[in-house]
């Protein structure tokens, strides 16, 4: 099924593309007063503006639908829309060993901030 739609989805894109590419831009019609126009009566007195407008806007309508298609396909298809956000468990390893040696806390300083006076040298 999704094949099929998927399919019939990029046909319909390289349709609309090649419709709108035939189409005439809305300065071509100024040179059928001079009798250029007379290449175009294969789609009639009218020219093909009409044939090309409602061809694209129907190709426009089936790639709209399988888009809206190929979405529903997709959410049926994902895991996530009926299981929620997988949460992952949280292992505690042990505290890596390092290499570098610890430093043993100084004792505390006397109460004074003046240090000790030096020991005279002996005579």
């Amino acid at each position: 099924m999704e094949t099929v739609v998927l399919a019939i989805h990029a046909l319909s894109a390289v349709s609309i593309i090649v419709m709108i590419l035939f189409q005439q831009g809305k300065g071509a019609a100024a040179g059928a007063s001079f009798g250029a126009g007379a290449s175009q009566t294969v789609f009639g007195s009218e020219g093909s503006g009409n044939f090309f407008t409602r061809a694209t806007a129907i190709l426009a309508t089936i790639f709209f639908c399988t888009s809206l298609g190929l979405a529903v396909i997709a959410k049926h298809h994902s895991q996530v829309s009926t299981q929620g956000i997988p949460v992952p468990s949280v292992q505690t390893a042990p505290a890596p060993v390092s290499d570098v040696p610890t430093v043993q806390p100084q004792p505390a300083p006397a109460a004074t901030d003046v240090p000790a006076a030096p020991e005279a040298p002996a005579k």
